[in-house]
């Protein structure tokens, strides 16, 4: 059941300027990369994507530095397969211990930090009845997102492709559908700030969520939580690290479900030879969040 009961109002992000800009630097970036992805021999130079997006190559470089915090080739480079290969390579010891230590509190370094929980098998297979969820549009690093709320925390982050707000709605319902949805963005806006905003990436108070799926999935997501900003792992070695060595590929279907993007890492999950393999909200945007976060995991705390 959909209700709009509320007007979607203001964004529920601090500045509607700079929410403006940034979904305006999106648009760029993902052209960019779209681009520079079907043009792999050679890359295109600079002033080459910068001509094909209609902005000098100065005007790109001070996009990307404003966006990402890396120049265009730095951040090209970051989101390359040879790339992507070393940072697997890289993150296994990292992730090793971090699967061996758990999640027992929100202590993600130089990262988003998270508290979570799990809602009931029963709760689940009921399909969300009973439960009300409240949902908005925002604006984000990765263009438009939609936000859904429980009473308990945070439950999905979705994104809206070509501005099809009714499709990206509709995908989170099928998730649950027996739940009750409420447009109501003055609730959702808040944690849209948390998510986005990396000044407000607090151990100290961390943001909430709840883990909506099938047991299976839940203990792949919780898995998900696990790596770090700056690292990637494969799906394989969560198969590994979950106790079911042999269910990569249902590892993969679990990860493709995360109904909560971003927050629940699924984009460092890569193909053992460090492909950039399916993401549910576009490989496009899977690179971008790939090179939005070396930036800021070049950056430091």
């Amino acid at each position: 059941m959909i209700q709009q009961d509320t007007a979607l109002g203001a964004s529920g992000l601090p500045d509607a300027t700079a929410a403006q800009g940034a979904r305006d630097d999106y648009a760029l970036v993902r052209a960019a990369l779209e681009f520079a992805s079907v043009r792999s021999r050679p890359q295109p130079s600079v002033e080459d994507i910068a001509a094909h997006v209609g902005l000098s190559a100065p005007h790109l470089t001070a996009l990307f530095r404003r966006w990402a915090g890396l120049t265009p080739k730095d951040f090209l480079q970051a989101v390359t397969i040879d790339r992507a290969r070393t940072l697997l390579r890289e993150s296994a010891s990292l992730l090793d211990a971090a699967y061996e230590l758990g999640m027992s509190g929100p202590g993600r370094l130089h990262d988003l930090f998270v508290v979570h929980e799990a809602m009931s098998p029963g709760e689940f297979r009921r399909g969300g009845e009973g439960l009300e969820l409240r949902y908005g549009f925002h604006p984000s690093p990765f263009g438009e997102a939609l936000a859904v709320v429980a009473p308990r925390g945070l439950a999905g982050i979705g994104f809206v492709e070509d501005g099809d707000r009714p499709a990206a709605l509709e995908d989170m319902r099928r998730r649950w559908p027996r739940a009750r949805l409420v447009m109501d963005a003055a609730t959702t806006g808040p944690f849209m700030e948390r998510v986005f905003d990396p000044a407000k990436w607090r151990a100290d108070q961390p943001l909430r969520i709840v883990l909506i799926g099938s047991d299976f999935e839940i203990r792949v997501w919780e898995t998900l939580l696990r790596i770090p900003m700056g690292a990637a792992t494969t799906y394989a070695s969560i198969a590994q690290h979950i106790g079911k060595p042999k269910a990569a590929r249902a590892v993969g279907a679990a990860v493709g479900r995360n109904p909560v993007s971003f927050v629940v890492p699924c984009h460092r999950v890569l193909g053992a030879g460090g492909a950039l393999t399916g993401y549910h909200w576009g490989l496009t945007r899977k690179q971008a969040i790939i090179g939005w976060e070396a930036g800021r995991a070049a950056a430091g705390p």
